[in-house]
């Protein structure tokens, strides 16, 4: 009915033009003219209302449920996009009648549509993958999953589809020959090497758990020590302590080696290891007098009290002379001092006590002999953990001295005394 209406406003419009002095050339393009902008605007008005339509129900079914697809879906104009497909049907299906006296022009309109009908369903297809993405990300199962890869890799194939409709619409030729796709694939594997790698290393990442997003990662070699905050088909994007970002290729995380510490988060426990270092001349064999001094500190008098005991009845049965210290089971100062210390990682509560504690000799260097504190923290927050370790070497490094221990370091200019 409204080809047959388009075919008689047409004669009529035309003969009009005739009539009045017009030539049939010249009134064959002012009656295009005039039938292209009636029609133009009646399909642009019919694509503003079927896009109000379309959001419209989105709106409706939203309301019916909560944390719907729709709402990401009108964000990325997908109703702006399917409102444009009827009367871009339409205005294909008319182009003929329209143009019915300008057959090349008829033609080139044809192509062109065609043309404009596959970037519309590319469009389409990419705001459904990007509404997905945006839907997902929202779900804490794939929070931490590498989705935006994926959804790259959808597009990019949606493209490359694409690509090839339109170089068919264009030429006439097929684009499916083996000779045509062989070149093709050589072309794309070298353009889009990268690519593919990032791919690959995509899918081994997600398959064996390497990285998730939220993990935090140490990568030397690109200076990356911070949270994974996205993982692309090409790159990881990592924002720094110092709030600095870092761009690392996806491929990296396989082929080189990095440090991912969410063993340690999800341990429940942070490690301490750190050292102190005594000076070797200050360790000695403890007398009686200095062994009572000690039984004063609370963390080590039952444990003085014990060993003595058992060191004296040693001593006794072997006839050990006790003249000199060297001789028999004795106590050293230093090793009083490390039973004090492991005491008092033990009564921390903010030490886990369900994980390794260790309080060990080191090999002596030229510095003395470091004595390291092994444990872990409960508490994982950065701050936190930095304030716990402070406290414990604050309180072991002043405790030395009651264990008649010197903690070493290198002399000052104001230790040097050059008037003695």
């Amino acid at each position: 009915m409204i080809k047959k209406f388009i075919q008689k406003y047409g004669e009529w419009f035309q003969t009009l033009l005739t009539e009045n002095g017009i030539n049939h050339n010249m009134a064959a393009i002012f009656n295009m003219i005039i039938i292209v902008l009636l029609f133009f605007g009646t399909m642009y008005f019919i694509d503003q209302l079927i896009k109000k339509i379309i959001i419209s129900f989105f709106k409706t079914f939203r309301k019916k449920r909560k944390k719907t697809l729709d709402q990401f879906l009108i964000s990325s104009d997908l109703p702006k996009y399917l409102a444009h497909s009827l009367p871009l049907y339409i205005i294909w299906s008319f182009i003929p009648e329209i143009f019915i006296e300008f057959p090349v022009l008829s033609k080139f309109m044809l192509k062109f549509i065609d043309i404009y009908i596959i970037f519309l369903s590319i469009s389409i297809v990419n705001s459904i993958l990007r509404s997905l993405k945006k839907y997902l990300f929202k779900k804490p199962k794939f929070k931490d999953k590498p989705l935006e890869s994926y959804l790259q890799v959808l597009m990019m194939f949606s493209w490359g589809v694409g690509t090839f409709l339109i170089i068919n619409s264009i030429t006439g030729y097929s684009t499916i020959s083996v000779t045509t796709l062989s070149a093709a694939s050589a072309i794309l594997l070298l353009i889009f090497k990268d690519t593919i790698l990032g791919f690959v290393a995509s899918i081994q990442v997600t398959i064996n758990d390497m990285v998730r997003i939220g993990d935090w990662i140490t990568f030397s070699q690109y200076g990356a020590d911070g949270n994974v905050i996205e993982i692309t088909l090409a790159t990881v994007r990592v924002q720094n302590w110092d709030n600095t970002y870092t761009t690392i290729p996806t491929y990296s995380l396989i082929s080189d080696s990095f440090k991912n510490w969410r063993g340690m988060e999800e341990s429940g426990g942070r490690r301490i290891k750190r050292a102190i270092h005594i000076k070797q001349t200050s360790v000695k064999f403890l007398t009686k007098e200095l062994i009572e001094d000690l039984k004063k500190i609370n963390l080590v008098s039952n444990y003085l009290d014990d060993r003595e005991k058992t060191n004296d009845k040693f001593n006794k049965s072997k006839d050990i002379d006790k003249s000199l210290l060297i001789n028999g089971e004795n106590q050293t100062n230093l090793g009083v001092y490390r039973k004090y210390v492991e005491a008092y990682l033990g009564k921390i509560p903010a030490i886990s006590a369900n994980m390794l504690q260790m309080v060990r000799h080191l090999k002596p260097t030229e510095k003395g002999i470091p004595i390291e504190i092994y444990c872990f923290s409960k508490d994982q927050e950065w701050l936190s953990y930095e304030h716990i370790q402070a406290d414990i070497f604050d309180h072991i490094i002043a405790s030395a001295a009651y264990f008649d221990l010197e903690i070493f370091e290198f002399p000052t200019g104001n230790d040097v005394n050059f008037n003695k």
